[in-house]
Order: C-alpha cells, then structure tokens, then sequence
C-alpha cells in the first residue's frame, strides 16, 4: 500500500536528512514541516507519475496549507474522479483515497468557513 500524509498529519517524529533523501512521496517533508521540499518532491514525482493519488492527496495537503485552496480543492476532486485506492496512513490503519479526498475537502471548507 502506499504511504500518504492526506489532509491529517499525525504527530511525527522529524526524520534524518538521509531518510529525507529517499522521500519520494513527499511525506517525510510535510511531516518535519518543510513544505516547500514536499512541493519540490511532489511536482518532480507527479511529473512522472500524474495519477497516483497519494501523491496528488499530499499535494493538495501542502496547497492547503500554504493557502492555496483552489488547487488543493482541484486535487481532490481528481482523486475522487479516478477509482479509490487503499493507502497506508501515518498512524497506521489503512484508508481509501476517497475517504482522505473527502475528508481533506471538508477541512477547506470547514476552514473556509471559520473565516
């Protein structure tokens, strides 16, 4: 199963930079808090492999977080078009991409609303 940070991020334990150099879904980097490494690893793997959702679910995790809305809601809506997808989570239970695209949409609305 695949590994993704989805729209919740578990409370992590920062990695080695070494371990950050085998990130290729771009976990590792949301998780130490460095976003703009999670972008750059994001855009290079999606470059290569467009569809795969946990790439796209952690990609619309750092757009969310970064205030880019928009395209966060965009991702998710691509996840949620293709077939779902079981993926392993943080903390270790197993979710489809559907549930995390829907969950991850809820949460730009919810922060939509507090506004």
């Amino acid at each position: 199963m695949r590994m993704l940070i989805g729209a919740t991020v578990a409370a992590a334990t920062v990695m080695a930079v070494p371990a950050m150099a085998k990130d290729r879904n771009g976990y590792q980097a949301i998780a130490a808090g460095d976003l703009s490494q999670a972008q750059a690893t994001l855009a290079r793997e999606r470059a290569i492999y467009p569809n795969r959702p946990e790439l796209m679910l952690n990609q619309a995790a750092v757009f969310a977080r970064t205030g880019r809305i928009a395209e966060a809601r965009a991702l998710y809506g691509e996840v949620l078009a293709r077939d779902a997808v079981a993926l392993d989570l943080p903390d270790g239970n197993v979710a489809s991409s559907h549930a995390v695209a829907e969950r991850g949409m809820m949460r730009l609305t919810s922060s939509i609303a507090a506004r």
